[in-house]
C-alpha cells in the first residue's frame, strides 16, 4: 500500500508547494488534492494552471495520488433544485477533466445527501429520491468517465444515505462499469458500524481508501481524532485490506485537526506520517 495525505489535513498558512514540500517531508508518497470553490483547483482553472500544479508535484518529488471535493456538500447531486443538480453535474465533470488532465485515475464523489446535522438548515431528502436522483447524477457521468479512463469513487460519508456495505454494493453495482467503484472511508463507518466489514463485502470495487480515526463516545465530528488514539480496529482493517490484496493509495484525511493541533500544525502531518506507518505494519 501507498502512503498519501489528503490536502485537507493542512491548515497553517501555507501555500500548495509549501504542503506538498512539508507532505514529502513527513515521509508521505503521495498528496490528495481537491476541488474547491476558491482552492488552487477551481471550476475556473485552466489546463495552463492544472500544468503549474503538476509542476510543483513534479519538483518537490510527490505524486498526485487522489482526487476530493467538498463541494457536493454545497451542491447536493440529490436536491429537489434542478439548479442545485445542475451544479453538481458542473463539479463532476470538472473533477473528471481535471483528473485526466493530472494523470489521476480516481476522484472522490458524494452521488447525493438525505440530511447532514453539521449543516445547519440543510436541505432534507427523502431517502428513494436521494437514490434516485444520485443514480442519475452518477450515471450521466460515465460516458465521459470511460472516454478519459477516470474511475467515480463513491465516498461513505456522514450524509444519511448509503448506510450498509450491502446498500453501497448494490448501489455501484447497478451501474455495470469497472469506471464507478469505492472510495472507501475506514473512520466514516465508526458512528454506525465496522471497517474491516465494509471491506471483504466491498472487494474490488475499492478504488482508494481513506483514514482516519474516531471516537464512538463523542458523537459528532469532534470525534474525529489522531491515527490510533480513536475506536477503529486497526489490526483487523489490515488484516481484511491484505486479504482483498488492496495495494492502492492511502490517503489520511485529518478532519477536523482543530484542536487537537492549536500550535505547530505541522506536527500533525509528521504525527499522521509516523502514525500510518505503524498501522501499515500491524
Amino acid at each position: 500500500m501507498k502512503k498519501s495525505i489528503s490536502i485537507w489535513s493542512f491548515y497553517g498558512d501555507w501555500d500548495l508547494k509549501e504542503k506538498m514540500q512539508l507532505a514529502k517531508d513527513a515521509g508521505f508518497e503521495g498528496f490528495e488534492i481537491d476541488v474547491s470553490g476558491d482552492g488552487p483547483i477551481n471550476l475556473d482553472t485552466s489546463e495552463v494552471e492544472l500544468d503549474q500544479i503538476a509542476e510543483t508535484a513534479a519538483e518537490v518529488g510527490i505524486t498526485l495520488s487522489g482526487l476530493a471535493t467538498g463541494m457536493y456538500w454545497e451542491f447536493n447531486p440529490a436536491s429537489a433544485a434542478l439548479e442545485t443538480q445542475s451544479k453538481a453535474r458542473e463539479v463532476l465533470a470538472k473533477q473528471i477533466h481535471v483528473a485526466s488532465h493530472l494523470k489521476i485515475d480516481t476522484i472522490l464523489v458524494v452521488p447525493g445527501s438525505v440530511g447532514a446535522d453539521f449543516i445547519p438548515g440543510g436541505e432534507v431528502v427523502p431517502y428513494e429520491k436521494a437514490w434516485e436522483r444520485g443514480t442519475a447524477f452518477i450515471q450521466q457521468a460515465i460516458p465521459l468517465a470511460e472516454e478519459l479512463g477516470v474511475n467515480i469513487g463513491i465516498e461513505n460519508v456522514w450524509n444519511k444515505f448509503l448506510l450498509s456495505p450491502m446498500e453501497m454494493k448494490v448501489f455501484i453495482d447497478q451501474f455495470n462499469t469497472p469506471h464507478v467503484g469505492s472510495y472507501f472511508d475506514a473512520g466514516n463507518v465508526l458512528a454506525t458500524g465496522y471497517p474491516e466489514q465494509w471491506i471483504p463485502i466491498l472487494g474490488e470495487r475499492i478504488k482508494r481508501v481513506h483514514f482516519k480515526d474516531y471516537r464512538r463516545a463523542v458523537g459528532s465530528v469532534d470525534g474525529f481524532c489522531d491515527l490510533l488514539s480513536g475506536d477503529i480496529d486497526w489490526p483487523a482493517v489490515m488484516a481484511a485490506l491484505r486479504t482483498l490484496g488492496y495495494d492502492g493509495w492511502v490517503a489520511a484525511e485529518m478532519i477536523p485537526p482543530v484542536p487537537f493541533y492549536k500550535h505547530a500544525p505541522e506536527t500533525l502531518i509528521h504525527n499522521t506520517s509516523r502514525a500510518m506507518d505503524s498501522i501499515f505494519a500491524l
